[in-house]
């Protein structure tokens, strides 16, 4: 009788705390995420006042929500309308969420300004606002061939056809994404598909050779490239000549020429990001073998091109280049 009832113990207290240990271990959403009520239990604010992201200063934000939320935080740039959002989902927004380190999820890139901030959730009707000031802009590693600013490098080459409404020249008259000037290319040429080239030299910035590593699975070459509104049939040449044998010139016939192809078949701004190893030798346009040593050697460019192209059919062509420059281990983040 006594082993019974102890046997009758065991059972009790063995459903009591497996029924104790299920109830810890439940797994599903807090009930108070799905149907609390929303609430601001602290208020959004940027933590600094100002920031010099030249000099590697950071700014994040900081707010705390009654329940689990989908946030967005928008920063727009008063003067240049760069624009970074953050998103994320979560009770609490702080440095581990909402880092901005200078960046910009849309062009043009951010300037000296002044920024308006706004916290908006979607599923909410809140939206809470602060300001911060760019003191500066971020600096961005790299090798730049350019950005225009300084006007024409005497280095470089240009051909410009004679067509019609022709217009090859360092301007500011739209927006720029980066610092204060692009390159427009523009005109009519009705008997070739090329309108006008200009052509980077490494020598113009006072390399032998443009100072790249010898991976090309680590070099990136970037470019900001305009889509003008109402204008299809604008294309661009990106050529990349090596001097594989490293006497100073390149050499069409042994020596290895790369090329991206693009059709600039939107409109506004927008960031373009190559891998070196991705690129591939084209004659007339499709896929062809490389005449040198038939390998990807970055550390051997000489010389950058940029042709202006489009069919001699459709007339008058249009678009606007800023900022190229190579970066390494990954694309730009501008």
């Amino acid at each position: 009788m006594k082993n019974k009832f102890l046997g009758y113990f065991v059972l009790i207290v063995t459903l009591f705390y497996g029924c104790n240990k299920q109830k810890d271990q439940f797994e599903g959403p807090d009930l108070n995420d799905l149907y609390g009520p929303f609430q601001i239990m602290e208020s959004f604010k940027c933590s600094v006042d100002s920031v010099d992201f030249s000099s590697g200063q950071q700014a994040f934000f900081t707010a705390k929500t009654s329940k689990m939320v989908d946030w967005e935080i928008h920063i727009k740039g008063l003067s240049t309308g760069a624009e970074k959002i953050l998103t994320g989902k979560s009770k609490i927004i702080d440095i581990s969420n909402s880092l901005w380190k200078g960046s910009t999820t849309t062009l043009p890139m951010f300037n000296a300004e002044w920024c308006a901030i706004s916290l908006i959730f979607p599923t909410e009707h809140d939206t809470l606002l602060d300001s911060v000031k760019v003191i500066a802009p971020k600096i961005n590693n790299g090798c730049l061939v350019t950005d225009f600013e300084s006007g024409v490098n005497s280095g470089w080459t240009t051909f410009i056809q004679s067509g019609a409404n022709m217009s090859f020249q360092i301007s500011n008259a739209v927006s720029v994404p980066q610092g204060n000037n692009y390159y427009n290319m523009a005109g009519t040429v009705n008997w070739d598909w090329l309108i006008g080239l200009i052509e980077f030299p490494s020598t113009a910035i006072g390399n032998a050779h443009y100072p790249l590593s010898t991976n090309p699975n680590n070099e990136y070459f970037n470019v900001m490239v305009w889509g003008e509104p109402g204008i299809t049939n604008a294309l661009l040449l990106f050529q990349f000549r090596e001097d594989d044998n490293n006497n100073g010139t390149f050499e069409s016939t042994t020596e290895d020429e790369y090329d991206y192809q693009l059709p600039v078949n939107w409109t506004g701004w927008k960031l373009i990001s190559l891998k070196y190893a991705d690129l591939v030798t084209l004659v007339n346009g499709a896929p062809g073998v490389p005449k040198g040593n038939k390998v990807h050697n970055p550390d051997k460019l000489l010389r950058v091109s940029v042709l202006h192209l489009a069919n001699p059919t459709t007339g008058f062509s249009k678009t606007k280049m800023d900022y190229l420059i190579f970066t390494q281990n990954s694309p730009l983040e501008p």
